[in-house]
């Protein structure tokens, strides 16, 4: 396998490295105008734009939109009818999924308010948005997941109304997507896809009610759709392709890295696998083992153009040097695969989430650790964070001044306001100056 191989010794070593994480994120002029016409005769026709586009992309031609509804009865039905070990894994990864979240909401989406030295009471309310939608892949395969991730978060949120869209090609709808749609309080699912689908989600139409947000992945013309609607209403992110930086010690079993490797790999050719390591013996152990593993894997031809053309196996002076370089690629999954990982967590800074030790694949986050598996990519880690519940809340200040504390504030804002020549500012904190003694 001809993957790429560095040493931070290298004299060209920041080209070649900025070589291997490249990726570009020009949209293809085609994609933007087809997804433009669609999302105009969305705006424009609705329910009929909507109809004709299902039909065209999904094969699934309906004399109305409430026809692509799946009744709620259906998706309880798809639950009960799972096989047991279905049912049983997919309500195991659900609860966790909801435990997390629950603890985050705790954490991080609370209300406050304190009282200053004037009787001023200032603080903080949050309150959920009134209606998400959330969007779930539907065509070359199934993602039960993406429903947990997306749902649950929004649901512990306290969201009103979470409306589902998946595509179903020539009508084949999979009983998981649907049971995890049931466990995860979705309360609407349309059987659509693709930009027509975001396009109804953001505008609305006479039978899908516009939503505040739009959350979820989906292939080159759905994110080109989200990115059009943003503005209109929320998106979670527009993300490229999935990423794995492995920071390795040289303690664990090659075989489990190397497969760790393969776990992003195998997503698609875009898809990216590197390893960090200062032990040079140790990742040709890994390299050694990618090789003997590789004929093993289903999806093979995958995984090897994504090794070749994006992977990379690094050479570091150091972990510490490791650490450093992983904050710069600031990659979706971070797996510290050594020892004593929790030595390494305060040098690390940039990662969408970061898996600490042997025991901790890549692939239990995606399903059933909890924490939620969207992730920002492409270096965005350096100033975004993963899907929350947080993403489905908003925050409103509050500001209850005290006849007092006008006093105060009311020459500060007389000042400023002058400063800034906003005469009508100035006026309307003058007038409340003394307020309380007229």
């Amino acid at each position: 396998m001809n993957i790429t191989r560095l040493s931070t010794v290298q004299a060209d070593f920041d080209v070649q490295l900025q070589r291997l994480l490249h990726w570009s994120e020009e949209t293809d002029s085609g994609i933007e105008q087809v997804v433009a016409g669609i999302l105009a005769e969305v705006r424009t026709q609705g329910d009929a734009a909507v109809l004709a586009r299902t039909g065209q992309f999904d094969g699934v031609w309906a004399s109305s939109v409430a026809e692509l509804e799946i009744p709620a009865a259906e998706l309880k039905a798809a639950f009960e009818g799972l096989p047991a070990a279905q049912r049983q894994a997919l309500q195991t990864a659900a609860e966790r999924v909801r435990r997390y979240h629950q603890a985050q909401a705790q954490a991080c989406c609370q209300g406050f308010e304190f009282t200053d030295e004037e009787g001023n009471r200032l603080g903080q309310q949050v309150t959920p948005l009134d209606r998400v939608g959330i969007y779930v892949p539907g065509g070359k395969a199934a993602y039960p997941s993406s429903v947990l991730m997306n749902a649950i978060p929004a649901q512990v949120a306290g969201v009103g109304e979470i409306i589902m869209v998946v595509p179903t090609p020539k009508g084949v709808r999979n009983e998981l997507v649907l049971a995890a749609a049931h466990l995860a309080g979705v309360h609407r699912v349309f059987t659509m896809g693709g930009a027509q689908a975001v396009g109804a989600l953001a505008f609305g139409t006479a039978t899908i009610p516009r939503v505040d947000k739009i959350t979820g992945p989906g292939n080159a013309y759905v994110a080109a759709a989200k990115r059009r609607v943003f503005g209109q209403v929320g998106i979670d992110m527009i993300a490229g392709p999935s990423e794995i930086l492995v920071l390795a010690d040289g303690t664990v079993n090659p075989d489990w890295v190397a497969m760790d490797l393969f776990s992003q790999a195998e997503h698609d050719e875009l898809a990216q696998s590197v390893l960090l390591c200062p032990d040079a013996a140790y990742i040709e152990a890994v390299a050694a083992a990618m090789e003997r593993l590789l004929p093993e894997m289903p999806r093979a031809a995958v995984i090897r153009a994504s090794l070749e053309g994006r992977g990379g196996l690094i050479h570091t002076r150091s972990m510490e040097e490791a650490c450093a370089l992983s904050n710069r690629i600031a990659p979706e999954h971070l797996e510290v695969s050594a020892a004593q990982p929790r030595q390494w967590l305060p040098h690390l800074k940039h990662a969408g989430a970061i898996f600490l030790g042997a025991f901790a694949s890549e692939s239990l986050g995606d399903y059933c650790a909890g924490p939620n598996h969207v992730l920002p990519t492409s270096g965005t880690a350096r100033f975004s964070s993963p899907l929350g519940v947080y993403d489905f809340v908003k925050r409103s200040s509050l500001i209850d001044i005290s006849a007092p504390g006008a006093q105060v504030l009311g020459p500060v804002a007389d000042v400023l306001a002058q400063g800034e020549g906003l005469a009508a500012h100035a006026s309307s904190a003058r007038l409340r100056l003394d307020s309380a003694l007229r």
